[in-house]
C-alpha cells in the first residue's frame, strides 16, 4: 500500500518543491529529474506488489466502500502506472536540454509533475467522480504546459485543446449525474453490482453513451479526434512527447475500465458502436497522416490511427483481444513518445520539421537514422519489433471472432502506417539535403553538435532498446497482458476486493 500512495505523493511533493525552488534553475532540474526517477522506482515496486497480491485496495479515511474514497490497483492499473513512470523519467531527462531556463522559471517541472499526479490518480481511482477530478487536474496542468512560452501557435493549440476537453468534462459530469440518480453511488464496483440487478434501461443507456463520448474525446476517437493533430505539434518537443505517450491512453484506460467493470453487463449495447469507432478511427487517422509533410503532424495523426487498434481489442472483447489491447497500449506509449523525441532531434539538427526542407541525415547522423528506424518501423508492425506482436494479437483475435471486415481495415491501415513512416525516412534521411540546409549546417556544425547532448540522445536510445527488447523477448510483457486480460474478464474479483465480499470468481466474458 505504501507504493500506491507513493505514486501519488511523489509527483505532488516534487511539484511543490519545484515551486519553492523556482528561482534556482539548476536545482529545479535536478529535483524534477530525481522526482521522476523516484516515481519510476515506486511504480515498479507497485507492480511487483500487485503481481503478488492481485489487487491492492486503500479505503481513504477508513471509510469503507462505497461511502469513502477508494484507491484500487489491479494489473491494468499497475502496468499503466509503471509505463507512466518510465515515460516521465525519460522525458524529464530530455527536458534538461529541451526546456530553456525561462520556461523552467515558468514552473515547467512543477506542471510536469502535477500532470503525472493526475495521470496516476486516474489509473488508481475506484470512484467515477474522483476519476473526473483527476481528469481536471490533468486538464489544468496540460493546458498550461501546452501554452507555456506564450507563442501564437501554442496559444491557438491550447485554446482548441481546452475547449474540446471542457466539452468532454460536461459530458462526463452529465453521464455521472444520470448514473448517480439511477443507482445512488459513484463507486465503480458498487455501480457494477447495482447495474447487474435491475437497471433502468433508459437511464443506463443514456449515461453509457455520455461517458462513451466523454472518454472518446479524451482518447481522440472518431469523430472527436480533430483537436489532437491541431494542438500536439505546437508545444516544446518534451511536452508534446509526454502528451503523445500518455494523455490519450488515459482515455483508452477509462474506456477499458468502464466496459469491463462499470458497464460490463451492458457491454452488448455498445459493442457494435465500438467496433465501428475502432475502424473509423484507424482509417481517418492514417489518411490524415498520409497527406501531411511535417514530422510532428504526421506523428499526431498516427496517435489517432493507433488508438483504433486498442479500441478494436476492447470491442472484440475476448481474452486474446483484451490482452492484445493492453499489450498494444503499453507498446504504443513507448514507441510514440520516442518518435516525438527523435522528431525533436531532427528539428534541432535541421531547424525545421518540414520534410521538404530537410534530407541527408542518413549520412550525416547515422545514429539518429537508426534511432528513428526502430520505433518508426515498430509502429508500422515490422517483425521482430514490438509493434508486430501488438498488431498480430489484435488481428488474430479479430480473425478468431470472425470480424473479417475490421481485420481487413486494420491490415490496410498497417500498410498505410508503414507508408507514412517510409515517407519520413525517405525525405529526412535518404534523399540528398537541400542546398539551403547544407549551407546552414556548414556554418553551424559546432553549434548543432553541442545541441544534441547526452540528455537529448540517452532517452531515445533507452526507449529504442526497450522496443527491441520487447520485440525479441515479448513473452514476459504478453504474459502480463494475458494475466491482466483475465482480471478484466472477471469483474467479480475486482468487486469482491473493493467491497470486501467473498466470491468464487466466475469468469464473465464480454462477448457472451
Amino acid at each position: 500500500m505504501m507504493w500506491l500512495l507513493a505514486c501519488l505523493l511523489v509527483p505532488f511533493v516534487t511539484a511543490v518543491t519545484c515551486l519553492f525552488c523556482r528561482g534556482n534553475v539548476r536545482r529545479v532540474r535536478i529535483i524534477g529529474v530525481s522526482g521522476a526517477g523516484i516515481l519510476f522506482f515506486a511504480s515498479v515496486m507497485l507492480l511487483n506488489e500487485t503481481l503478488a497480491s492481485g489487487y491492492i485496495v486503500i479505503q481513504m479515511g477508513s471509510w469503507q466502500a462505497p461511502f469513502g474514497i477508494t484507491l484500487v490497483v489491479d494489473l491494468l492499473s499497475a502496468a499503466m502506472v509503471v509505463i507512466t513512470g518510465l515515460i516521465a523519467f525519460t522525458v524529464a531527462i530530455y527536458s534538461v536540454c529541451d526546456i530553456e531556463d525561462r520556461l523552467i522559471r515558468s514552473n515547467y517541472f512543477a506542471l510536469f509533475h502535477f500532470l503525472l499526479m493526475g495521470v496516476n490518480g486516474a489509473f488508481v481511482t475506484g470512484d467515477l467522480f474522483n476519476l473526473y477530478v483527476w481528469f481536471e487536474v490533468m486538464l489544468i496542468a496540460s493546458f498550461v504546459l501546452i501554452t507555456l512560452g506564450g507563442g501564437r501557435d501554442q496559444l491557438e493549440g491550447g485554446v482548441k485543446y481546452l475547449v474540446i476537453n471542457l466539452v468532454s468534462s460536461i459530458l462526463f459530469l452529465s453521464g455521472v449525474g444520470l448514473l448517480y440518480g439511477e443507482v445512488g453511488t459513484l463507486n465503480m464496483a458498487d455501480i457494477a453490482v447495482k447495474l447487474s440487478e435491475a437497471p433502468n434501461a433508459f437511464s443506463v443507456t443514456s449515461s453509457t453513451m455520455l461517458l462513451l463520448a466523454a472518454f472518446g474525446i479524451k482518447a481522440a476517437l472518431f469523430p472527436f479526434f480533430f483537436w489532437l493533430p491541431a494542438s500536439y505539434h505546437t508545444p516544446r518537443v518534451a511536452i508534446s512527447a509526454l502528451f503523445a505517450g500518455l494523455l490519450t491512453k488515459v482515455g483508452v484506460y477509462a474506456l477499458i475500465r468502464s466496459y469491463t467493470l462499470v458497464f460490463y453487463t451492458q457491454f452488448e449495447l455498445v459493442q457494435d458502436i465500438l467496433l465501428f469507432l475502432a475502424a473509423a478511427t484507424m482509417v481517418t487517422g492514417v489518411l490524415g497522416a498520409a497527406v501531411q509533410y511535417e514530422i510532428r503532424k504526421i506523428l499526431s495523426f498516427h496517435i489517432v490511427s493507433q488508438i483504433g487498434y486498442m479500441i478494436m481489442g476492447l470491442a472484440i472483447g475476448s481474452a486474446l483481444a483484451l490482452a492484445g489491447a493492453v499489450f498494444y497500449t503499453l507498446h504504443h506509449i513507448i514507441v510514440k513518445t520516442n518518435l516525438f523525441l527523435i522528431g525533436g532531434l531532427i528539428m534541432r539538427k535541421c531547424g525545421t520539421g518540414e520534410l521538404k526542407k530537410i534530407g541527408g541525415l542518413y549520412t550525416t547522423m547515422p545514429l539518429l537514422a537508426l534511432l528513428f528506424f526502430i520505433p518508426a518501423f515498430s509502429l508500422g508492425g515490422i517483425p521482430p519489433l514490438s509493434g508486430f506482436w501488438a498488431k498480430f494479437s489484435v488481428i488474430k483475435a479479430g480473425l478468431d471472432d470472425d470480424h473479417f471486415i475490421l481485420v481487413t481495415v486494420a491490415l490496410l491501415v498497417g500498410v498505410l502506417t508503414l507508408y507514412s513512416m517510409t515517407k519520413i525516412w525517405a525525405e529526412a534521411f535518404w534523399k540528398n539535403a537541400p542546398i539551403e540546409q547544407s549551407e546552414d549546417l556548414n556554418r553551424n556544425v559546432a553549434f548543432l553538435q553541442n545541441k544534441l547532448g547526452f540528455s537529448l540522445v540517452a532517452p531515445c536510445v533507452a526507449l529504442a532498446l526497450i522496443t527491441v527488447l520487447i520485440g525479441l523477448w515479448s513473452e514476459p510483457l504478453f504474459s502480463l497482458a494475458e494475466r491482466t486480460s483475465k482480471q478484466l474478464l472477471n469483474p467479480d474479483a475486482y468487486i469482491a476486493a473493493v467491497l470486501e465480499r467473498t466470491t468464487d470468481e466466475p469468469i464473465v466474458t464480454l462477448d457472451n
